[in-house]
């Protein structure tokens, strides 16, 4: 078993104040793979104190310096790539080929795009023409609370460390306790690339006790927070006490609209993106809109895509999804899936159990129901699992009347080779993202939703953004 117990603090690997171990559980066998430490209130604060002593050099660093430790990170970040993946699948449970190409290498892809975009970034300007003498200065917010979930482990830490980093803040992270060891490999990383001690800081643990000590802490200047919309608003309400800086990245419940002039493989694309993942993405196309003259062979094309996708082990090379995080999760799809039934949605293929042969794990059939209405929870909830509802619909109107109808809005999707109906329905729908056609969103593209899907942009210029206070200056001499 991995003993991973020590926290990354001032430069160090150090023992927490208190002993409080818990177990890491490989969902793909529902064994014990590690044990980490839960930091307390007195870990929390020696990493935040760290931080504060840290940002007083830190924060007045200058972008090539920033730029050269950063290059440095992201090309041994590429050497610890099979580690890095290894950990992930290990951990949470995504495949093997899975991790290293989209879970490992969105990672790699943000560091690099934030490179760029920091040596781009003019950290004073003037007003314009009209006012040279007012200047614009754009100043690292300070000490940063990041809170990462567990379902893109890599991918989400590095929307926050490397722009914090990149901005000049210092930071403490706090991985999923469900999901660590990723993190702390990036903490290794960081420790090697020679950041300066105390600028980044890792200390493991839970949301009731790390987390709320974190992110209440009255040295911390701003939170980023990716994870659950009831989770988002506990912090939101921590942080309100000290008027702290948030960007939360939360929950979705994204509607696939199928018009009847989708290209031939719209159908199949949209069930993908549902499933993959196991279904663990808060991006996900779970709601699958079909226009009403199509929407017979849109279930029977759903059926034989879930019937056929291959559920295995996350450790076999190969192009299968694997098991959720977690027992609890793996219970709440459960009932969630039984919920469905009882609506009296048509289950269409998949349902309750694990998957034939699949004994240990925690396995989710590929499952969808088909004639929902949007008012069912199935609809409603965010599952967190491979399970698609299947909607019909008649017209363009109501199309985007039931996209909208969701408390959620962090991308849509829309399938139409009419590209001037895609625009006009993309111009309507009420979330941060739409991908039309499976054009996908850049890496580099902002990141975040509207309503409960959150606060802020994460990625590119907008994420480096989130991470900087604005300064005016009158009477500047330039």
């Amino acid at each position: 078993m991995i003993d991973k117990k020590k926290f990354y603090i001032n430069g160090q690997w150090v023992l927490p104040k208190n002993s409080n171990e818990i177990e890491v559980i490989d969902p793909a066998t529902e064994k014990k793979c590690a044990i980490i430490s839960l930091g307390g209130k007195e870990d929390v604060d020696k990493a935040v104190k760290a931080a504060k002593r840290a940002f007083e050099s830190w924060g007045f660093t200058s972008k090539e310096e920033r730029v050269k430790l950063l290059e440095n990170l992201y090309t041994l970040y590429k050497k610890r790539w099979a580690d890095i993946s290894e950990a992930i699948t290990l951990e949470m449970g995504a495949p093997k080929d899975f991790s290293s190409q989209l879970q490992t290498g969105t990672g790699a892809s943000h560091i690099k795009s934030f490179i760029r975009y920091l040596k781009e970034f003019k950290f004073e300007k003037i007003l314009g023409e009209h006012a040279k003498n007012q200047n614009i200065l754009y100043e690292p917010k300070g000490v940063c609370a990041l809170i990462t979930p567990w379902n893109w482990p890599m991918n989400q830490t590095c929307l926050k460390v490397i722009p914090a980093l990149a901005s000049g803040c210092t930071m403490v992270l706090k991985p999923s306790e469900l999901a660590p060891l990723s993190s702390m490999i990036l903490a290794e990383i960081i420790d090697e690339a020679k950041f300066p001690s105390g600028v980044f800081n890792l200390v493991n643990g839970d949301g009731a006790t790390t987390g709320d000590a974190l992110t209440s802490h009255p040295d911390v200047n701003m939170i980023s927070f990716t994870g659950s919309t009831r989770a988002g608003a506990l912090i939101s309400k921590n942080a309100a006490k000290d008027f702290k800086r948030v960007s939360l990245e939360l929950g979705g419940k994204g509607a696939n609209i199928i018009f009847k002039d989708a290209d031939s493989e719209a159908i199949e694309r949209g069930a993908l993106r549902c499933f993959r993942n196991s279904g663990q993405s808060c991006n996900a196309p779970t709601r699958m809109l079909v226009e009403k003259s199509m929407y017979s062979e849109a279930v029977e094309r759903v059926k034989k895509f879930a019937n056929e996708l291959k559920v295995d082990d996350p450790k076999k090379e190969g192009d299968h999804i694997g098991p959720v995080i977690s027992e609890a999760q793996y219970n709440k799809i459960q009932s969630l899936i039984q919920k469905g039934i009882d609506e009296g949605a048509k289950l269409v293929v998949g349902g309750k159990g694990k998957p034939n042969g699949m004994d240990k794990g925690y396995f989710v059939k590929p499952t969808a129901f088909a004639d929902v209405n949007n008012q069912m929870d199935i609809a409603r909830t965010e599952i967190f699992g491979p399970v698609l509802s299947i909607i019909p619909f008649e017209t363009e109107e109501e199309a985007i009347k039931i996209a909208n109808d969701t408390p959620y809005g962090l991308t849509n999707y829309i399938q139409t080779q009419d590209q001037q109906k895609a625009n006009r329905v993309a111009r309507k729908l009420r979330s941060g993202m739409v991908d039309v056609n499976g054009a996908g969103i850049a890496v580099d593209a902002p990141f975040g939703g509207f309503k409960h899907s959150g606060i802020g942009r994460e990625a590119g210029a907008q994420g480096l953004e989130e991470f900087l206070e604005v300064k005016t200056v009158g009477g500047w001499n330039n």
